[in-house]
C-alpha cells in the first residue's frame, strides 16, 4: 500500500501529475482562491443482471421488465471509434448473448435499477458542477465534453443515462461516445492483449484457490449452497450474483444471502492477492494507461503553450469495478469493499487564482475514506496536503499500441518546477523508471470478468 492517502478536500499541487500529485511541500490552501479548470469522472457501471449463473437447480428468476428502460434517462447518442469512425465490433457482447438467464434475459446487462443509478449519478453531478459551481453548461455542449466508454453495451447505456440527469436530456449538439477496439482497450486491465500481465494473473489466480484460509472458506459455502467444487464456482462468481439479486431485491439462496459479507471480503482479498497490492509492476499493467491517460489530460490544459488546445471543461469514462479497484489502489485511497454499481472517481483540477499553482481533488463516491478512518463527506474545509507517489504506476500509451516485446521506458517528471508549470523542467530533473513487459497476445482470464 503507498505510504500516506488523500483525504477528503487534499488540495496536492500539481507537480507531476504523473503522481496525479508529487507533494514536496505541505501547506493549507484557501479554497476561495482555487478556480475549477477541469472535472475527470472514472465510473463503473450502473446494476446489471449477473454475467454467469450458479449451477443450482433452483435458479432466480431475471424477468424482462427488469430491463424497461425510464423515459426520464433517453437520450440519443452515436458511438464511433477513437478517431470517429464506425462503433468496432463487441466480443463481449457477443460472448453475454450466449448466456441466457431464468427469465429469458441475457446476462450482464443493465437493468432500469442500474439506468436510475446512472440517471442520479448525472444529476448529482449536474448539482455539483452546474448549479452549485457554474462550471458546465445546464445544456450538452461538444466542444465542452469528452466522453470515453469501453465497447459494451451496459456501459453505453450507462453513459446515456448519466449523460440524461447530468443535462437534463437537453444538448446543443450530437452526443459521440468514443469506443476502442478489445485488443487495445486501455479501460480496463487488458487480460487479453498483455502477455505479461496475463501470466502474472493466470499465476496468481491459481496460487490464490490453493491457499489455505481462502479454499477453506470456500468450500464451506460451496457445501452448504450445493455446489459441486470442480464446478469452477469461485468468490467472484458468488459475488457477482449475490450482489445482483441484492440490489434488485431478488428472493436469494438463503446460503447465499448468509454468507454475502463473507463472500465479498473474500472476492476483495483475492483480488488483492492477484493484483498484488504491494506490487508496482502489477498496478501498472493493470491501470497504468488509464493514470496516463488522466494526467495527460491535466497536462495539455496547464502547460503553456501558444497553440489552441483542444481540452475539454468534463472527461467522461465509463469502466468497470476491475479498473476502479486497482486505480483506488495506486491513489491510496481504496476502501477494501468492492466497488459497487454506479461507483465514481472524480479527480478535479484547480488552478491557484494568484500564484497560477495547480491543484487535484479527489474524490470517491462524492467522498473520500482516509487509511484507517471513515469517509469524510466533500465539502469539509481544505486540509493539509497528503503526500502520494503514483507516478511508478503511468504506462504511456505508446506502450498500448506499439505490440512488440521488448523494453518499455516511461520518463516522468519527479522534481519541482516553476509555478504555474506542471510540464516545465524538463531535461537533468527528470527520473527514469524502466520495466520489461512483453506484447500483446490473445485471451486471457482476469479478475472476475469484465464486471
Amino acid at each position: 500500500m503507498l505510504p500516506r492517502l488523500f483525504s477528503v478536500r487534499v488540495w496536492a499541487p500539481v507537480g507531476v501529475l504523473t503522481s496525479l500529485a508529487y507533494c514536496l511541500h505541505q501547506r493549507k490552501v484557501d479554497p476561495q482562491q482555487l478556480q475549477l479548470k477541469m472535472v475527470q469522472v472514472v465510473f463503473r457501471h450502473g446494476a446489471r443482471t449477473p454475467l454467469k449463473p450458479l449451477p443450482q437447480v433452483e435458479q432466480v428468476e431475471w424477468n424482462p421488465s427488469l430491463l424497461e428502460i425510464p423515459d426520464k434517462t433517453l437520450f440519443d447518442y452515436v458511438v464511433t471509434d477513437l478517431e470517429g469512425g464506425p462503433r468496432p465490433p463487441s466480443p463481449y457482447d457477443s460472448q453475454y448473448q450466449e448466456t441466457r438467464l431464468k427469465g429469458g434475459v441475457f446476462a450482464g446487462q443493465l437493468t432500469s435499477l442500474g439506468m436510475q443509478q446512472m440517471f442520479s449519478l448525472g444529476e448529482r453531478l449536474r448539482r455539483n458542477y452546474v448549479e452549485d459551481v457554474q462550471f458546465l453548461s445546464p445544456t450538452f455542449k461538444p466542444g465542452e465534453v469528452t466522453v470515453r466508454s469501453t465497447n459494451i453495451f451496459r456501459n453505453l447505456e450507462s453513459t446515456r443515462c448519466l449523460l440524461a440527469g447530468l443535462f437534463q436530456r437537453q444538448k446543443e449538439g450530437p452526443v459521440t461516445i468514443l469506443t476502442d477496439e478489445a485488443s487495445s482497450e486501455i479501460l480496463y486491465p487488458n487480460y487479453d492483449n498483455c502477455q505479461t500481465l496475463r501470466y502474472m494473473v493466470s499465476v496468481r489466480r491459481l496460487m490464490a484457490t490453493v491457499q489455505p484460509e481462502f479454499l477453506e472458506d470456500l468450500k464451506k459455502v460451496q457445501s452448504e449452497m450445493g455446489i459441486d467444487g470442480s464446478k469452477g464456482v469461485d468468490f467472484f462468481l458468488l459475488l457477482d450474483n449475490a450482489l445482483a439479486e441484492k440490489v434488485h431485491g431478488l428472493p436469494s439462496c438463503p446460503t447465499l444471502k448468509k454468507f454475502t459479507r463473507m463472500i465479498e471480503q473474500r472476492a476483495v482479498d483475492t483480488a488483492l492477492f492477484i493484483l498484488g497490492s504491494r506490487d508496482r509492476e502489477g498496478l501498472q499493467m493493470a491501470v497504468g494507461p488509464i493514470l496516463y491517460t488522466l494526467q495527460n489530460n491535466m497536462l495539455e490544459l496547464s502547460t503553456p503553450s501558444a497553440l489552441p488546445k483542444d481540452t475539454r471543461k468534463l472527461y467522461l469514462y465509463a469502466t468497470h469495478d476491475v479498473t476502479l479497484m486497482p486505480l483506488l489502489i495506486t491513489l491510496g485511497i481504496f476502501d477494501h469493499k468492492w466497488p459497487p454499481y454506479a461507483a465514481d472517481l472524480i479527480i478535479e483540477l484547480y488552478q491557484h487564482k494568484k500564484s497560477k499553482d495547480w491543484f487535484v481533488r479527489l474524490l470517491y463516491n462524492d467522498k473520500v475514506s482516509p487509511r484507517g478512518g471513515p469517509g469524510i463527506r466533500a465539502g469539509s474545509p481544505p486540509v493539509p496536503e497528503s503526500e502520494t507517489r503514483v507516478w511508478p504506476f503511468l504506462l504511456p500509451l505508446a506502450w498500448v499500441t506499439r505490440g512488440e516485446h521488448g523494453l518499455s521506458e516511461t520518463i516522468l517528471i519527479a522534481s519541482e518546477r516553476p509555478a504555474g508549470s506542471l510540464s516545465q523542467g524538463r531535461g537533468p530533473a527528470l527520473e527514469r523508471w524502466t520495466g520489461w513487459f512483453g506484447g500483446w497476445l490473445a485471451v486471457g482470464q482476469g479478475i472476475g470478468g469484465r464486471s
